[in-house]
């Protein structure tokens, strides 16, 4: 395709919902359901920290009437990661009574869950009450980025890498003794090493044969950097199918966990003298009758026209999607010279010091995004590192040659931010985005990232007490 094809879409020219788009409706749920012998069906949103929420209905009830829509507060994209209303809102809050949207099931996301038996799990679009799409849910954004690049010829394809850490208790120990001495399931880096994982191989043979089961397909697991850390990829799929998997992976791995007497933790940093978790994505690009659209022999460095503005917009505009990369005040303390996360706007030819680093070649060609830790909403990521992506096609940017050797060391590179804050006020500042996802959805991400870091700012820390207490 043609780098001069691309025409700009904006938030508001954002093409509607095809009104037929081949999914499976209603009476496939209801068949699925009598065949699985399934006796709950768990109807699911994401919400803005990624995680799942909704309600566990009786499989008689939506035998019923497979097709309807599920209730909810609208303040479940109104909180904070405590379920505190955020004040200042305004899609959500005291001042709007606090109504009802709708979780819509999804029919293609259905899927029995063989950790929790007798269950499927669909996913949903959050609605209103007129059934249009609540523009600052996250799957809706994705959907609108993705819907988007269709316009302009392309689709893409991504995946996750999300780590965690595994830890010895379950959460209400570890919640009891206020998460102090934690004991990490195993004792030094095990990255690559066969050995120690070994040790915690049940868990990690139940989550990948429990995802394979799930329809999540598993490429390959392995140990980490950390103590008792973990790698499990996940195969790529459209983006938001991949999404999707993100967060029933996530959410599985957890309960998984659990079900064994232990924790895993998806925090980007849980400790200061150990590596964080990341949670890179992958993306490449498509035509719309799946012909890869990402490599070109011929051209320079080896990308399509396409995909080099593509990625040249990611780079361009880094510092202010970083929020929807990075959304919590923790996540920033990953990005450290010489941790393997990266700390400058650059990409690379495989160098995993560099912000993006292009791998692979032919189909497999792809741009591998390291910013994100394991605390991402897929959803959001996604849907940020394609607007870039459409920014960077549309204004036909050009791309720099690649970053060698040590990209911690490269002076005059723009920086990621450092904290919450400094993200949030590129976020907030961004035309780019603001076109992209409209002015209601950016604001609305602004206030929520602002209330975070006010709500840290007030509170003391251990950090401070140990410094001070003496000292002051």
């Amino acid at each position: 395709m043609r780098a001069g094809a691309i025409r700009a879409v904006t938030a508001e020219q954002t093409p509607p919902e095809p009104a037929n788009d081949a999914r499976p409706g209603p009476e496939g749920l209801a068949r699925l359901i009598e065949a699985e012998g399934a006796d709950t069906v768990l109807v699911c949103m994401a919400d803005m920290q990624g995680r799942l929420a909704g309600k566990r209905l009786t499989a008689r009830h939506v035998l019923e009437d497979p097709g309807e829509d599920v209730h909810a507060c609208d303040y479940l994209l109104g909180v904070d990661a405590e379920m505190v209303p955020i004040p200042g809102l305004q899609a959500t809050g005291w001042d709007r009574g606090f109504g009802d949207f709708s979780i819509r099931p999804d029919p293609a996301t259905a899927r029995m869950l063989p950790w929790q038996p007798g269950t499927l799990l669909v996913l949903g679009d959050t609605v209103d009450q007129e059934g249009r799409l609540v523009p600052h849910a996250p799957r809706s954004m994705l959907r609108r980025q993705v819907e988007r690049l269709a316009a302009a010829g392309l689709s893409a394809t991504m995946a996750s890498e999300l780590e965690f850490t595994v830890f010895e208790g379950d959460w209400r120990s570890l919640r009891a003794k206020g998460y102090r001495g934690l004991a990490a399931d195993g004792f030094y880096s095990e990255d690559y090493q066969v050995f120690q994982g070994t040790g915690k191989e049940g868990l990690m043979r139940a989550i990948r044969t429990g995802m394979e089961a799930a329809g999540i397909p598993i490429e390959a697991s392995k140990g980490e950097g950390g103590p008792g850390q973990a790698e499990i990829t996940l195969q790529y799929a459209p983006a938001l199918e991949s999404a999707d998997r993100h967060v029933i992976y996530k959410t599985g791995v957890k309960e998984l966990a659990q079900g064994m007497g232990k924790s895993a933790s998806f925090m980007a940093k849980w400790h200061e003298a150990q590596p964080g978790s990341s949670g890179h994505i992958h993306v490449s690009l498509r035509t719309l009758d799946g012909a890869a659209a990402t490599a070109d022999p011929a051209a320079p460095h080896g990308l399509s026209a396409p995909f080099a503005h593509f990625l040249a917009g990611q780079i361009a505009l880094l510092r202010e999607m970083t929020l929807f990369l990075a959304p919590c005040i923790n996540s920033y303390k990953r990005f450290q010279s010489g941790s393997f996360a990266p700390t400058k706007a650059v990409w690379s030819r495989d160098n995993r010091t560099a912000a993006f680093r292009v791998l692979g070649k032919g189909r497999s060609l792809r741009a591998e995004c390291r910013v994100p830790g394991a605390d991402v909403n897929p959803y959001l990521a996604y849907a940020a590192l394609i607007a870039a992506g459409l920014h960077g096609m549309e204004q036909r940017l050009p791309l720099d040659p690649p970053a060698e050797g040590n990209a911690y060391l490269v002076e005059g590179l723009p920086e990621i931010p450092h904290t919450l804050r400094e993200a949030t006020a590129a976020l907030d500042g961004s035309t780019a985005l603001r076109a992209a996802f409209g002015d209601a959805v950016i604001d609305h991400y602004v206030r929520a990232a602002a209330w975070e870091q006010s709500e840290f700012d007030r509170r003391v820390t251990d950090w401070e007490i140990a410094r001070y207490f003496e000292r002051a």
